[in-house]
């Protein structure tokens, strides 16, 4: 019986045996023929070993300042390549000892680990067995990313991903795959490669990095959103301490220097460099604009047309940094005071009280609404809809505040947030220096420096040179009185306060802005000469031919303006602006330059244009620019005109030294939201734009020396000068002479809409 039973145990056994043999055997024909199946391409080709040599990821292209400082980026992954010998030899150490400590000794697959792999993945389908992966098969992973075929998945990755390092491994130095391999890696945050990420989270290149800061860059490829040190600090520490840990387990560190680096906070640099942050972001997408047009006739040696967002190439712009800091510094701050003056003055109303259709209009064209209505919901259901709270991070010049706001509630804070558009130019050479075209590119994109509003009084110093250039002179005095322009329709300019009587002399009447007297000016040099001088002076906007021209009404870009006052800098010559130095590819070869402009084309007279700068140093001296000197104390040659439109709708100020000029503008998006006192006047909301940077750039070692440099005007023309701006009476002769040339503006007038008359009735025949 005994023997029966121990024979029966046996023959159990060796079926048991039997079946685990067979099974065994199963599952290994069974995965030769898998892997078989995935070499021969079942589940997709697999990169050849030619296609292996060419691995070129996508590199963005870096835009560079005057003064070396990177800009910003173009790019479909914010991606930079770094050498192997500019990444610290911890970096490395950090990266073996956490991710693969066998990567000297194997070809690409760590044989332990990938048994354990294979075992669960393909034998037990589990689909979380994690780990296994050698650096090299990260990097195949990296290269060539996971595609899905169901429950085959993971399987398929796996064994793709194992054959892609054996090959690698044959190709490439196990250098060479650590310097691939760093420069593909995912930190997180759309951000790729050991060179942007140093950049982005500490502001330094790899070669920069501490030991410490490595194990924090490394601790992140484990999960770049879990251990992220901006977004979870707590636990970033901790990971970066397990990596330090790994280094000491391994002898790349020693206990003493573990013990002291894991107590160091991690202290971050951070610095976003997305397409909608950053430094000069509306330079920025104005540039985009200008390179791809540049690019596009541009062929790269293998024929092919360049890619500006993969082909690593560098543009070098002519924006001063330091300059552009400067600029929004200013905005920042002046615009966060603004606001507060705008919130105060229409506390308990909205600025579209009396045209709430505007608002409505606004709402309608807002991307919220017309999704809300492409789902099939009413326009009063998309409104409910709207009214709804939910958690939010708005824009406010405080900060980004997360709040609990209606998607209506937040579109309307926007609409009524005052935005800016600020430009600095180097009048000599026409190089951009700094631009700032919103409140923030991120929410509000559209750029004030090339969008187009009424000018106001900034366009009054071209109509004075007309004036100059036909013989009147700056002490020549108006009568500031109030005059009924009969031919268009009964039009009467008005001056600022309503103010009339006395007379003002020319210089006189810029300084004050004196709107009465800019008309007659404007008539005596005759309006179609005076938007000719205009055009030649560097403004390409069509300008209305009417009186008001000469208050404004015309609506021309900060831009244009810019390139108008320059001239006057120039002594009468025009220069053209200047955004790029040159186009380099990534092997610094040159696709495109542009060489320093020089002034050309004399538009106006010298003789004219020293006048005209004369006059408006009296702007600030004595002027609606006054508050430069009186309130912000700053020194030196200035020269400026102030600039307001009807209703406090635009507030500008052009201001100049000898070198730069500085042209803001302040308002609403939309016209209807404006100011209703003098805090909308060009004196209050945009010249405190001009003084906060101008006081900047002259606490600078580097550019104090612009404050000491004068416009010299010849001694001659400040003679001419040498008159009062105001007088109460004049001689009876001088009364006489003004009489006669208002008379002769009158006959003009008459004679001019006597022709359009019989023009319009030969028309009509």
């Amino acid at each position: 019986m005994k023997k029966k039973k121990k024979k029966e145990k046996k023959s159990f056994g060796r079926l048991i045996f039997k079946f685990i043999a067979t099974l065994f055997v199963f599952f290994s024909i069974l995965l030769i023929f898998f892997v078989l199946a995935i070499r021969i391409g079942v589940f997709g080709d697999l990169p050849t070993c030619s296609d292996l040599r060419k691995i070129k990821n996508n590199i963005a292209t870096n835009i560079y300042s005057v003064d070396d400082e990177l800009l910003g980026r173009y790019y479909y992954q914010n991606r930079t390549n770094a050498k192997i010998e500019d990444i610290p030899k911890h970096l490395i150490n950090a990266l073996i000892a956490t991710e693969d400590i066998r990567f000297y000794k194997h070809k690409g697959i760590d044989s332990r680990s990938t048994l354990r792999v294979l075992v669960k993945t393909i034998i037990l389908m589990n689909r979380s067995s994690g780990g296994g992966s050698t650096i090299t098969q990260q990097l195949a992973k990296n290269l060539y990313p996971r595609k899905n075929y169901g429950l085959f998945s993971i399987p398929v990755a796996k064994v793709k991903e194992i054959m892609l390092a054996r090959r690698m491994e044959k190709l490439y130095t196990k250098e060479e795959i650590l310097e691939l391999y760093l420069n593909t890696v995912s930190f997180g945050e759309n951000t790729y490669g050991i060179e942007t990420a140093a950049l982005i989270f500490f502001g330094k290149s790899p070669s920069e990095l501490t030991i410490d800061e490595s194990a924090v860059l490394v601790g992140l490829l484990k999960a770049n959103t879990s251990y992220n040190p901006r977004l979870n600090s707590k636990a970033a520490f901790k990971r970066r301490n397990v990596v330090l840990s790994q280094m000491h387990k391994y002898g790349f560190l020693k206990k003493e220097a573990l013990e002291r680096l894991k107590q160091k906070r991690i202290n971050l640099k951070y610095r976003k460099l997305t397409n909608n942050e950053g430094a000069a972001a509306y330079f920025r997408e104005y540039l985009r604009r200008s390179c791809v047009e540049i690019l596009k006739d541009k062929k790269s040696p293998d024929g092919s047309p360049y890619n500006l967002y993969t082909d690593g190439l560098k543009i070098y712009t002519t924006i001063n940094a330091k300059m552009q800091e400067y600029l929004e510094n200013s905005v920042k701050k002046h615009l966060t005071h603004l606001q507060k003056q705008f919130d105060k003055q229409w506390k308990g109303k909205e600025p579209w009280v009396k045209n709430p259709n505007l608002a409505m209009l606004q709402i309608k064209q807002s991307k919220v609404y017309k999704s809300l209505i492409k789902k099939g919901l009413s326009k009063k259901e998309a409104l409910i809809e709207m009214k709804k709270p939910r958690r939010s991070e708005i824009f406010t010049w405080q900060g980004m505040q997360d709040t609990l706001i209606s998607p209506l509630d937040s579109l309307l804070h926007y609409f009524k947030m005052l935005q800016t558009g600020a430009l600095v130019m180097h009048g000599g050479s026409g190089d951009i220096l700094a631009w700032v075209g919103g409140s923030n590119y991120k929410y509000f994109q559209y750029d004030h420096v090339t969008s187009k509003r009424q000018t106001g009084s900034i366009i009054k110093p071209v109509v004075y040179a007309a004036a100059l250039e036909k013989g009147i002179n700056p002490c020549d005095f108006y009568e500031n009185d109030s005059v009924v322009y009969e031919d268009y329709n009964n039009w009467v300019p008005q001056n600022s306060g309503k103010g009339y009587g006395g007379y003002y002399s020319v210089k006189g009447a810029l300084a004050n802005s004196v709107n009465t007297i800019s008309v007659k000016l404007l008539l005596e040099a005759g309006i179609d000469s005076t938007i000719d001088l205009a055009h030649k002076m560097g403004i390409s906007s069509d300008l209305p031919k009417v009186p008001s021209m000469a208050l404004g009404v015309g609506e021309v870009s900060l831009l244009e303006m810019v390139q108008v006052y320059s001239v006057i800098q120039n002594k009468g010559m025009r220069v053209f602006p200047r955004m790029i130095r040159r186009i380099e590819d990534i092997d610094g070869n040159i696709i495109y330059s542009d060489g320093m402009h020089k002034p050309k084309d004399s538009i106006l007279s010298k003789a004219t244009s020293e006048k005209v700068l004369a006059m408006m140093q009296g702007v600030v001296e004595r002027g609606t620019a006054r508050g430069l000197r009186n309130t912000w104390n700053l020194e030196g040659s200035l020269a400026g005109k102030t600039g307001t439109t009807q209703g406090n709708t635009d507030a500008w100020f052009m201001g100049m030294n000898s070198k730069l000029v500085v042209g803001v503008w302040v308002g609403g998006d939309n016209p209807i939201v404006r100011f209703r006192s003098t805090y909308g006047q060009g004196a209050y909301a945009a010249m405190p734009i001009f003084a906060r940077f101008m006081r900047d750039v002259y606490k600078n070692p580097k550019y104090s020396y612009l404050k000491n440099k004068d416009f010299n005007i010849s001694d001659s023309i400040q003679t001419l000068l040498n008159c009062n701006d105001f007088q109460d009476k004049i001689e009876p002769k001088i009364i006489r002479e003004i009489k006669k040339k208002e008379e002769s503006i009158g006959n003009f007038i008459r004679r001019l809409f006597k022709r359009k008359r019989k023009k319009d009735k030969d028309n009509a025949d």
